[in-house]
């Protein structure tokens, strides 16, 4: 960049659709055969089509991971859809650095960010358009979609933080959010997801 130089931003957040368009953008997606262990209901399942794809996370990251000091911005869509009584949903993950905090609101549709702290306590909040979360240290967060269109969450994070899935892949959530006569509702879990 030249002294004085205005420049057009290499990267944009569309509010049409909320997609994240520009370099360097980070896409994933999950479908639901790389989810196969979060879900309690096997035999529901192993019916559905393991190609249905679960949920998208762009993540813009335009320092190195790990780098203090620094922010990334992105968005998860979750898609509308149950495994037996419980909604899809995100795998989940403390931080690797375990002090960081993160926000997160909500985009569009209808979901909740279900939460959890270091002495396995678990709650949970729900999420909508305009809704704003913190998201304190040493809490494990996940999103849910309860809704029947698209869960969009936007999020920004420290660039340091890092992701920890393991723990959560190896002893779950205390809790599972499930849909019981039409509500989602928070329920104990011991089974380890």
């Amino acid at each position: 960049m030249k002294q004085l130089e205005i420049i057009k931003p290499t990267v944009e957040f569309r509010l049409i659709d909320y997609h994240l368009t520009g370099a360097p953008i980070i896409n994933q997606t999950r479908k639901l055969k790389d989810l196969s262990k979060i879900f309690k209901d096997v035999k529901a399942f192993y019916k559905m089509d393991s190609e249905t794809l679960t949920y998208t996370v762009q993540a813009w990251q335009p320092i190195p991971e790990g780098t203090p000091g620094g922010l990334f911005f992105g968005t998860s869509t979750i898609m509308p859809g149950k495994v037996g009584d419980e909604y899809f949903m995100t795998k989940g993950h403390f931080h690797a650095q375990s002090q960081s905090a993160e926000f997160y609101w909500g985009v569009r549709g209808k979901g909740t960010l279900i939460l959890m702290d270091r002495t396995r306590k678990t709650w949970a909040e729900e999420i909508y358009p305009v809704s704003l979360h913190y998201i304190g240290a040493h809490i494990a967060h996940r999103l849910a979609n309860t809704g029947i269109e698209n869960l969009i969450v936007s999020a920004c994070w420290p660039s340091d933080a890092g992701h920890d899935y393991e723990e959560i892949a190896v002893n779950g959530f205390s809790a599972r959010l499930l849909e019981i006569n039409g509500n989602a509702v928070l329920v104990e879990s011991n089974d380890h997801q």
